[in-house]
């Protein structure tokens, strides 16, 4: 038996691949301990896994906070300048009593922390990816917050696109000014890069992603593995959908879903409201499921629900479009589904998996100063009445289920645990 860690940062959509993960090697005889925000510490420990708390410690309820994160210009360049950097040092005093005695750490997004850790302690370390954007790379280009006209870009190729993300590496620079500072004060290299290739371990890196959102390319670290989507919704701890859910399902035709995911959530805006008014509209059966810190919105009825929360795994394959934000947790169980998308996303990496799931013949997109109870009315119409959505996402659906990303991630791990020294 091993102990692993597990360290993520971020909302549901980043701790639930680390929670798969937790599950799978706990039943593989693995002692595991998942390092996160104190606010994740009940629910983890209703899953059965250890947990050890991770600086920086966000309120989940700060909804002015929601908005800057949220941002889509500048919501990444917020979270790792005000909240990630600042946090270092406390990031990393939490992960040395984390990984005390431990055999293995495999890392999250964005815990900066990391890479100080294994070069000051030697521990064994796999680094992780959740979506294509977190590699900038030159082959397959993502598509940036601020730029979403950046896809129409894609044919100059991979010289033009090493150009455009050598530029943004450069204007990244002043964000490292704390990172710097922290590697010095352990002695440490400073000439050192966590954002764009300073952030794979040598060990072994997981692409925890799809090959129908995104394939390797040459220019992914060689150590890579694409295990495929790694899932989880909640059901080791709320074990069931919500009263009347099931029955509203069950009486009709497949609904419209809406959703904002985990974090965008937190800053809905009009979402909610134009998305009641469009599905009276469309006059559809629909589901809202407006999130555990929002009130339900008006105009719910018989045929247009609403619930805090339900399993995504057990509702989307009942519906017939879901519309949603983007976020690579949310857009992963929706492929697993087999159903059509429509997304309005944010920022982060939601715009480039929007426009990954549209260039695969599965979704539409409509941008979020865009979203009205018309527009969005007449795109789900236009989705539903084009029966190719469907057919694609049934065919990319057979693939996401045949990877079985879980396990091949913990076959991964298992094997970097058994490795020399």
């Amino acid at each position: 038996m091993a102990k692993i860690v597990l360290a993520t940062f971020g909302s549901l959509g980043d701790l639930h691949p680390k929670v798969a993960l937790g599950i799978e090697l706990k039943s593989r005889g693995h002692d595991v301990t998942i390092a996160a925000m104190e606010f994740y510490r009940e629910r983890v420990g209703q899953i059965g896994l250890g947990f050890s708390p991770m600086a920086p410690h966000l309120d989940p309820e700060d909804k002015s906070m929601a908005k800057d994160l949220m941002d889509n210009d500048k919501g990444s360049e917020f979270i790792l300048r005000e909240i990630i950097m600042p946090s270092l040092p406390v990031m990393y005093e939490d992960l040395v009593a984390a990984t005390a005695g431990a055999d293995l750490i495999v890392s999250g997004e964005i815990t900066y922390a990391v890479k100080s850790l294994v070069e000051t302690t030697g521990i064994k370390w796999v680094s992780t990816t959740l979506a294509p954007l977190a590699f900038f790379s030159n082959y397959d280009p993502p598509v940036l917050p601020p730029a979403p006209w950046f896809e129409h870009l894609r044919f100059l190729g991979p010289r033009f696109h090493r150009l455009i993300f050598s530029i943004a590496k450069r204007q990244s620079f002043s964000w490292l000014a704390d990172y710097r500072k922290f590697r010095r004060s352990h002695g440490l290299s400073e000439d050192h890069d966590p954002i764009f290739t300073g952030k794979f371990s040598e060990d072994a890196h997981l692409a925890m992603f799809s090959r129908v959102i995104g394939e390797p390319q040459p220019d992914w670290p060689s150590n890579t593995l694409q295990t495929g989507f790694c899932f989880y919704d909640g059901l080791a701890e709320t074990g069931t959908m919500p009263e009347g859910l099931q029955d509203f399902l069950s009486s009709g035709e497949p609904p419209i879903v809406f959703t904002l995911g985990s974090a965008a959530v937190m800053d809905p805006g009009e979402f909610f409201n134009e998305s009641i008014k469009a599905a009276k509209k469309l006059k559809r059966r629909a589901v809202m499921l407006y999130g555990v810190f929002n009130e339900a919105p008006e105009g719910l009825n018989d045929d247009v629900v609403g619930f805090d929360y339900a399993p995504y795994s057990l509702v989307f394959p009942r519906a017939a479009c879901v519309v949603h934000q983007g976020g690579v947790g949310t857009t992963g169980q929706v492929l697993r589904a087999g159903v059509p998308h429509l997304i309005m996303p944010y920022g982060h990496d939601q715009p480039d998996n929007a426009a990954r799931c549209r260039r695969a013949g599965v979704a539409e997109i409509v941008r979020r100063g865009n979203y009205t109870a018309d527009t969005a009315a007449k795109t789900i119409e236009r989705i539903l009445a084009d029966a190719s959505y469907r057919t694609n996402a049934r065919e990319l659906a057979a693939v996401v289920v045949a990877e079985d990303g879980t396990a091949a991630a913990c076959d991964r791990i298992e094997k970097v645990l058994n490795s020399a020294p």
